[in-house]
């Protein structure tokens, strides 16, 4: 028989290798960037004292960055941008304002013993997520300190986070399954007199991940364009 490579390593090692191969920072976040130009409308929720202060908000998911920051586990942080363009709405008058809103994911991929990849991903408490708030006027700059405008979005948006983690979508989304995707490649081969089977192995398994990826992507689009219906 033919070997692809005359280098041998231990089963071991060709495990980590694998993991580190399969999952990979621009994988992670094109699981995560499905979202970038995904809508989001926050409120009103009641700000400042007695909540007699109302905030409207839109805006939209921006593209997520990140970069692998540990091998043991696979951990990856990732920096999700969210732009939001909201009113303060006092009874009397209204403020506009502008804010840039930074969500930080951890992202740690966990190796299973039914042979998949889970992506655990931890949702931010509300003194992580960042806002760079501007006020339109100094008259709003004021009345957004006084009515904590920035903690209450934090606030907002650490919930809605964790809120959309625990959803199916989001569970079925983070699983990468390992061995279907074998099954899968395994079950295309068909031997030839020109290629010996462990080419076509080598050949078939890539596109198999693949296709598993762009399912899990699916998963994510699905979900958001049955958010959005249900919005609307």
């Amino acid at each position: 028989m033919t070997r692809v490579s005359d280098e041998l390593i231990t089963y071991a090692t060709w495990g980590e290798r694998f993991f580190s191969t399969a999952v990979t920072t621009d994988r992670v976040l094109n699981g995560v960037n499905v979202l970038a130009g995904r809508p989001i409308e926050v409120g009103p929720i009641g700000v400042g004292p007695g909540r007699i202060a109302k905030v409207i908000a839109k805006g939209q998911i921006g593209t997520a960055t990140g970069q692998r920051v540990d091998t043991l586990p696979v951990t990856f942080n990732v920096e999700l941008p969210v732009t939001l363009k909201f009113t303060l709405d006092l009874a009397m008058d209204k403020l506009d304002f502008d804010a840039d809103i930074t969500v930080p994911l951890v992202i740690t991929a966990h190796a299973c013993a039914d042979l998949s990849i889970q992506l655990e991903v931890a949702p931010p408490t509300p003194a992580q997520v960042v806002v760079r708030l501007k006020a339109q006027g100094l008259r709003a700059s004021i009345t957004s300190r006084a009515a904590n405008v920035e903690g209450e979005l934090r606030r907002f948006v650490a919930k809605y986070v964790a809120r959309e983690l625990g959803q199916p979508y989001v569970q079925q989304a983070t699983v990468i399954n390992v061995a279907g995707a074998i099954e899968g490649a395994a079950a295309r081969l068909v031997p030839r007199e020109e290629s010996p089977i462990a080419a076509e192995l080598t050949d078939a398994l890539p596109a198999a991940m693949e296709a598993e990826l762009a399912h899990t992507a699916q998963l994510f689009m699905e979900a958001g364009e049955g958010d959005g219906e249900s919005q609307g």
